[in-house]
């Protein structure tokens, strides 16, 4: 008897605690806690004719492409599976000139099928002759960056970021506006050595 009294009893409590209504909220997108770095840069040297800064939580590795040419190179983000591809050009004529900027142009507007925008600025420091386009492209994307940079007259240098990822700007929004900063560094910093 004592028994059926205490059932009896969990059952009153447990239909007096419930309302009637079932509540359930829906859980909030979680994404994985990135940690970026310190940004320190240090000043690329070499035989090319050029410099500039680069981040020091990024490694310059040359090129090893088949197709590969002298002062191409990419400044690989191990910690972010990312890859800023660089290639110089020594710039023959004002025909191949145009055809440079021109593919430059082609292949960040190839992303336009899959970018939400493309916005383009003029990059212009007279006072170091250096000049050039940069394209930030948004939306799932294979590249989020492209640039170049030229004297105009000799010069023609390009980049474009790249991650080893399957492109999902949700995910890789933080990340790309933390080496976007990197590449706005090495733009200012660019410097023609002749």
């Amino acid at each position: 008897m004592k028994g059926n009294f205490f059932l009896v009893g969990i059952l009153v409590i447990a239909l007096a605690s419930c309302t009637g209504e079932i509540v359930s909220s829906p859980k909030p997108k979680g994404y994985f806690r990135i940690n970026f770095p310190e940004k320190r840069y240090v000043i690329y040297q070499s035989d090319c004719p050029f410099t500039f800064e680069y981040p020091t939580y990024a490694n310059m590795k040359i090129d090893d492409n088949l197709n590969a040419k002298s002062c191409w190179n990419n400044l690989v983000f191990s910690q972010f599976n990312a890859q800023l591809h660089l290639t110089y050009y020594g710039v023959f004529s004002e025909k191949s000139y145009n055809e440079m900027t021109e593919s430059a142009r082609k292949l960040a507007m190839k992303h336009s099928i899959k970018a939400n925008a493309i916005d383009q600025k003029l990059i212009s420091y007279p006072d170091k002759k250096v000049y050039g386009v940069y394209y930030a492209i948004e939306g799932n994307t294979a590249s989020s960056v492209q640039f170049f940079l030229t004297d105009s007259a000799k010069h023609y240098f390009r980049g474009a970021l790249y991650f080893n990822e399957r492109p999902q700007y949700d995910s890789l929004q933080p990340v790309v506006k933390f080496i976007k900063k990197d590449i706005d560094r090495l733009i200012e910093s660019f410097k023609w050595k002749n």
